[in-house]
């Protein structure tokens, strides 16, 4: 095939609807990470194993691994035929587009024209349909799953590809799981208009309930969110009734255990997750929810934890609850050596703690590396490591520095409120001892969110405590220039 040939083909292959058209791409997910966690869900035998298949094939594919990924694809279609041959055709078209893309790479351009071929037979029983996909029910929910289990900024678009695949088949139990999930994970997010109200959520997974009152996935996470609304009396008869239902069932684990350390039954919580390692010893999810059971029991001993004789009964309940913290945040992050943010951060609070700095410095300077992420968490990770500056290294200098990156991040969110309070608290002590340094740190403050007009006037302040300081006068000249071009500046 000539190169004109095949740059037709891949405008083609542009036009389909499947992994390898949608988002996220190498530089977007962690392929160690979410080939671990598909390889997971097939393991344990979950329900829709075709669309885990489908997904790691495009990992594979990504990876290099073509061969393997043709096997996963193979797999995705017999289990599409054994389990959905009444509806076959619709279920196909984003496993037949993802051969053709892993053909096409393999550069076996005949076998990929061959599949986009059995794509446009079957695209011609849709009306809608273009001349290789149809944007049916089944596509959209794909996608929408697809999105959920790569990345966070892809929640959003997650969300409306449930919202498309409801409007035309509002019953499906499994676009409305896939819904009631994308808004949970938006809830947790802040900035966001999800965050503003629970009762989308709840309201979904209760939709869920109607549809399949055994549902048990739908009630641990309600409950999960009926204790966010204190309705804690429904919460625990919920995830008592989802164990009861499917004692085995991880997902149904992972999540009651969850529930169970948030009410404080951290016991209760560390047995359910044991249970859940027995079949998958490897889970991220498993490792670090356990670490933060341990954690819990830790907290109270902070500011007491006893003398260092190793004899001390205190002081060995700390000892055993730190090095079994450690020990799951680390294994936690074995298989996610480049993301699991909320992980890395986690085991960094710990070893700092310890007294282990030198092991907590360089978890927050791989972090501080990280490009692409979410920008809530960036500035997470600016906070964090501007609080162990300030509380463990004692370098106010540093933390000033870190907090600010934290505010530099232009996104509303809880966490560059934290950096501003802390800055706020960090100016308010400096200005008994240095207040020309104090009105500074505020004027960078005020032009960070955007009000120049302040900021000058604390720079000028500022600059009343040390004149001819270079640096202030280098940002009321910034500024001036900046509000003249806007026109906003007073005559």
């Amino acid at each position: 095939m000539s190169n004109t040939q095949k740059d037709l083909l891949k405008v083609k292959l542009d036009q389909l609807q499947c992994h390898f058209t949608w988002a996220p791409q190498r530089e977007n997910i962690d392929l160690v990470d979410i080939k671990q966690r598909l390889q997971d869900s097939i393991d344990l035998g979950v329900n829709y194993q075709a669309r885990s298949y489908n997904q790691l094939a495009f990992v594979n594919c990504l990876q290099g691994n073509c061969e393997e990924a043709i096997q996963n694809l193979k797999e995705a279609e017999r289990i599409l035929r054994e389990n959905h041959e009444d509806e076959f055709d619709k279920r196909i078209i984003v496993t037949y587009g993802n051969y053709a893309w892993v053909y096409y790479h393999m550069e076996q351009m005949t076998e990929a024209q061959s599949y986009l071929d059995r794509l446009e037979r079957i695209c011609e029983q849709f009306p809608d349909a273009s001349r290789y996909t149809a944007m049916l029910p089944e596509v959209y929910g794909e996608k929408g799953w697809s999105l959920l289990s790569s990345a966070g900024q892809y929640y959003e678009e997650a969300k409306e590809c449930f919202q498309n695949a409801l409007s035309e088949d509002s019953a499906n139990i499994e676009w409305n799981v896939g819904y009631a999930t994308a808004l949970s994970r938006l809830e947790g997010f802040s900035g966001t208009q999800e965050n503003r109200s629970h009762s989308k959520s709840t309201k979904q997974w209760r939709r869920v309930l109607e549809l399949d009152p055994h549902h048990s996935v739908a009630k641990v996470q309600l409950a999960l969110k009926l204790r966010q609304l204190n309705q804690k009396e429904e919460a625990l008869i919920l995830v008592e009734q989802a164990l009861d239902h499917t004692p085995a069932d991880p997902y149904v684990l992972r999540y009651a255990a969850k529930f169970y350390r948030i009410i404080r039954d951290v016991e209760k919580a560390v047995e359910l997750l044991n249970r859940g390692l027995e079949a998958n010893q490897h889970s991220t999810f498993l490792h670090h929810q356990i670490g933060q059971c341990y954690r819990t029991k830790l907290n109270p001993l902070i500011r007491n934890r006893g003398s260092s004789d190793p004899h001390n009964p205190a002081f060995q309940l700390w000892n055993d609850l730190i090095n079994k913290c450690k020990f799951h945040f680390q294994k936690a992050i074995e298989n996610r050596p480049l993301t699991s943010i909320n992980m890395h951060l986690d085991l960094a609070q710990i070893c700092a703690l310890n007294k282990e700095y030198d092991e907590a410095k360089k978890i927050y300077k791989h972090l501080l590396t990280l490009q692409g992420i979410r920008p809530e968490d960036k500035q997470e990770i600016c906070l964090q490591t501007g609080l162990f500056e300030l509380n463990y290294m004692k370098s106010e200098s540093n933390a000033i520095t870190h907090f600010l990156e934290g505010m530099k991040v232009n996104y509303d969110s809880r966490q560059r409120r934290r950096c501003r309070e802390k800055l706020e608290m960090i100016a308010a002590r400096q200005l008994r001892r240095n207040p020309g340094d104090s009105k500074a740190l505020l004027g960078s403050m005020h032009q960070l969110d955007g009000e120049k007009c302040e900021a000058i006037k604390c720079f000028e302040e500022a600059l009343k405590f040390d004149p001819g300081n270079e640096e202030y006068l280098s940002a009321i000249f910034e500024l001036r220039l900046s509000t003249e071009a806007n026109n906003d500046f007073p005559n």
